[in-house]
């Protein structure tokens, strides 16, 4: 499997995405063209990516949808599904819980725990609710090896301490605070506010530019 690099990486589910919109419409194959078209993306990066793929397409035709769909899976991992345990049964981690495109895209919530003892045995989208003392002994019993952080940013670090000493092996952390983790456990910080703050340095620039034609 060719190693690619993390740009690449972040494009292939928008690809997903559209390329199983054409599936759906009944299409057998998509040329570059046709893909370049419903992306925002330079089209030799959308070149360049297909090509590290390692599909050969059809002159005239393109790429077959069903095996670059299959390939762009396989390589995310997203043919198999994880199973994960939630800490943190507040407003973003119910809302990650309720999230259906995670089950698609390889990824299955299979229960939440929280240290609120109010929230404890209740059942939120699906999915019960456990306290904090059961998270150790449930990864060890059911094997689960990923685990997604929703807590508040001082408790992350000691709810990281914990997962990793009963066995997981991946953290998708939304606590906004980078942890700690050895190097065996793969661990990514995901930050919702660096995402707002993109959109609104260019939310401010769209109204700059707006203010200024009138």
């Amino acid at each position: 499997m060719k190693v690619l690099r993390l740009p690449t990486i972040k494009r292939l589910p928008t690809y997903l995405h559209i390329l199983k919109r054409f599936e759906k419409d009944g299409n057998e194959y998509v040329s570059t063209t046709a893909l370049i078209n419903e992306l925002d993306f330079k089209p030799i990066l959308v070149r360049k990516d297909l090509v590290l793929l390692g599909l050969p397409g059809k002159p005239r035709l393109g790429y077959k949808l069903k095996d670059l769909i299959s390939a762009i899976e396989v390589y995310l991992g997203w043919n198999k599904t994880d199973e994960a345990f939630l800490i943190g049964a507040g407003s973003l981690g119910q809302a990650l819980m309720g999230h259906k495109p995670f089950e698609e895209n390889g990824l299955r919530i299979i229960a939440g725990f929280d240290a609120d003892p109010a929230k404890a045995g209740h059942t939120i989208h699906g999915k019960k609710i456990f306290p904090m003392d059961k998270l150790p002994e449930l990864i060890k019993r059911m094997g689960v090896k990923v685990a997604i952080i929703t807590v508040p940013w001082q408790e992350a670090q000691s709810v990281a301490d914990i997962l990793v000493e009963a066995g997981i092996w991946g953290i998708w952390n939304f606590s906004m605070v980078k942890l700690k983790t050895p190097p065996h456990v793969v661990c990514h910080n995901e930050n919702l506010s660096s995402g707002l703050a993109v959109f609104s340095v260019r939310l401010r620039k769209m109204y700059q530019q707006t203010s200024n034609n009138l």
